[in-house]
């Protein structure tokens, strides 16, 4: 998928969005290795801890359809500010991705306006499984 398309499928992930507190709606779009992307929204709660991220729907998506070979992540908020992944969603996407994936934050209306960054950059010195071996 290129990237114009990504960042589109990313932006209709914000129509489903569920947001009556914050009234801020996030969409992401995870492009896998099998071509298939996964979309998700914010989903809030009023038990704010209960709410869920954007891109934690759009990797639960991905792992519970065993698909597990990211190759980008698409972000975007419906105020196009160059929103990235919070740390939470990080650690989570770190789990199943190299610091190389590579994320694409948006933040105008065509790809002139795509932040870009990795994985890595993001969330240096991940927490990984091998950090669990004591």
């Amino acid at each position: 998928m290129d990237t114009d398309d990504l960042l589109a499928a990313a932006r209709d992930a914000t129509a489903a969005a569920h947001v009556p507190y914050s009234e801020y709606k996030v969409g992401a779009a995870l492009d896998t290795a099998s071509g298939a992307v996964y979309r998700g929204c914010n989903i809030e709660n009023a038990n704010y801890s209960n709410s869920l991220h954007a891109e934690e729907v759009a990797v639960g998506k991905a792992v519970s359809a065993g698909d597990t070979d990211f190759q980008r992540l698409a972000v975007t908020s419906s105020q196009r500010d160059a929103v990235t992944p919070c740390g939470m969603c990080r650690q989570t996407l770190a789990e199943f991705a190299a610091d190389d994936l590579t994320i694409l934050c948006d933040s105008g209306d065509d790809t002139a306006g795509v932040v870009t960054y990795t994985l890595g950059e993001l969330l240096p010195d991940t927490i990984t499984a091998s950090n669990l071996d004591a």
